[in-house]
């Protein structure tokens, strides 16, 4: 018979005497959260000991939501929830987890297997849980697209990189919920103002140029077209991403803003 069931499976015993276990039915590896709550300091670091795999998840969660709350951050508990059940893909090894930008930016990073295909984990029903990881958390490819299309439906975002030598990093963003301050009212505007002056890589003139020519790109497109890494481009991409010049709508593809079409039709690429 079929059973709701959130968050977890209940795990079904094999009869009298059961006694088997799983390597996931307990984390080997003490969860580090750093809190980067003052950009000139050290950040201090919060430590979740291992212990059984479902208190690790909940505590690892309700610490992370606590810590960033604290800091003025807006990702609410259930998105937080997603991103770290996901580290039982990576059998939690070598966790590592940052909270930045007034608690609205959150890294999540692991030494695991990786992710090979992180468009694909990206879409609804897509999953690579195995039966032993059904015991903690729903398998059912749900997680990580849930979690990404309400931070985008927020203004925000969730990306998937490789980790340095191994693992990945998954990192979740909202809006900052820090107030803007309202233009001064324009009395007479003859003509639009200039684009303002700033600075591009080299490699940010090579995005603004291919996007001269085509309507979105992403990472992918990037290598195929001039080189370096995946990585890399990804770096120089949240960068143009962060100054509003290109912003991103589904998945891992950037689109040119208003701001951007101003500074590719008036700067020399």
């Amino acid at each position: 018979m079929a059973r709701d069931f959130y968050p977890f499976v209940e795990r079904q015993s094999e009869g009298p005497g059961d006694v088997s276990s799983s390597p996931l039915d307990k984390a080997t590896c003490s969860a580090r959260i750093a809190v980067y709550d003052d950009a000139a300091a050290a950040p201090r670091v919060v430590v979740v000991d291992p212990k059984d795999t479902r208190s690790y998840l909940e505590e690892i969660t309700a610490t992370v939501t606590k810590l960033s709350h604290d800091q003025g951050g807006s990702i609410p508990f259930m998105v937080i929830r997603e991103v770290v059940e996901n580290l039982i893909h990576a059998y939690f090894q070598e966790p590592a987890i940052s909270i930045l930008a007034d608690g609205n930016t959150i890294r999540f990073a692991d030494q695991g297997p990786g992710i090979r295909e992180k468009a694909r984990a990206l879409e609804y029903g897509t999953t690579s849980a195995t039966e032993e990881m059904k015991r903690y958390i729903r398998g059912v490819g749900s997680g990580l697209p849930y979690a990404q299309q309400y931070l985008e439906d927020k203004g925000g975002s969730l990306e998937i990189e490789d980790n340095i030598i191994a693992g990945t990093i998954v990192t979740i963003r909202m809006p900052s919920a820090r107030p803007v301050p309202a233009p001064m009212p324009v009395i007479e505007q003859q003509q639009q103002p200039p684009a303002p002056q700033i600075y591009l890589s080299d490699r940010g003139k090579l995005i603004l140029s291919y996007l001269a020519q085509h309507e979105s790109v992403g990472p992918t497109e990037l290598v195929a077209e001039y080189g370096y890494s995946q990585p890399t481009w990804s770096r120089e991409l949240r960068t143009l991403e962060n100054e509003g010049i290109i912003t991103k709508r589904g998945g891992q593809k950037r689109f040119l803003t208003e701001h951007g079409r101003r500074i590719a039709a008036t700067m020399p690429l």
